[in-house]
């Protein structure tokens, strides 16, 4: 029951394919949704490198290579946190989860604009519902694997990645009653959905901006 807690929030901060919102008239509003399970991307892959151009001096053939830039700071930083063994498994803590923080962001800004486009709140929500089962088949199984701690640094990547808390999201997406009952049955089990990512002030945070701005270079 506790691991099945993340895939509510999950859910609640992303949404799939709505493929068609179509109003005509005074009919009520007719929605088709399609999904397609969203890839969880390698984020860390190693971009290759690019052969800019080549001479020939004498007999020998040079390569031209443009080098990726590497911040020595932000690489010593994560050096130190991966020192220790509580660091080590934070950053694979990130690497699991932090694929699930990009694909919230991505499908809540498609969910924003669609729903823009719906002012009846009787659609809006039947339209949440179709989308919130969509997702449930989708990615339940996934997240209940999930960790005690990997669904704390998700839900804080959710907020880094959407700008929201978890419980802002839910609040905005099926009201302030859904929202207050998710915090309460979270709390039960140690998860806060008001809890802010906050890289300046909390030392966690911070190490944890630094393991996700090298994947997001393909650096580690």
């Amino acid at each position: 029951m506790k691991k099945t807690l993340l895939a509510i929030l999950f859910l609640m901060a992303a949404t799939t394919g709505f493929s068609q919102l179509v109003s005509q008239g005074g009919k009520a509003l007719k929605v088709t949704v399609k999904s397609k399970k969203a890839p969880v991307e390698n984020v860390s892959s190693q971009d290759k490198l690019n052969v800019v151009y080549g001479r020939v001096e004498g007999n020998d053939t040079l390569l031209i290579v443009y080098l990726p830039e590497v911040d020595i700071d932000l690489m010593n930083r994560y050096y130190q946190i991966s020192e220790t063994r509580q660091g080590r498994r934070l950053v694979n803590n990130v690497r699991k989860v932090y694929p699930y923080a990009k694909i919230a962001g991505k499908l809540l800004q498609t969910y924003d604009t669609l729903l823009a486009t719906v002012s009846n709140p009787s659609q809006r929500s039947n339209l949440m519902r179709m989308a919130e089962d969509d997702l449930t088949e989708q990615y339940t199984e996934e997240l209940k694997k999930l960790t005690f701690s990997q669904g704390l640094i998700l839900i804080r990547l959710i907020d880094r990645e959407t700008g929201d808390t978890s419980y802002k999201v839910v609040q905005e997406l099926r009201g302030k009653f859904r929202a207050f009952f998710y915090q309460g049955f979270a709390s039960l089990w140690g998860y806060d959905l008001k809890s802010e990512y906050d890289p300046h002030n909390n030392p966690e945070d911070d190490q944890i901006e630094t393991i996700v701005t090298l994947l997001e270079r393909g650096q580690i």
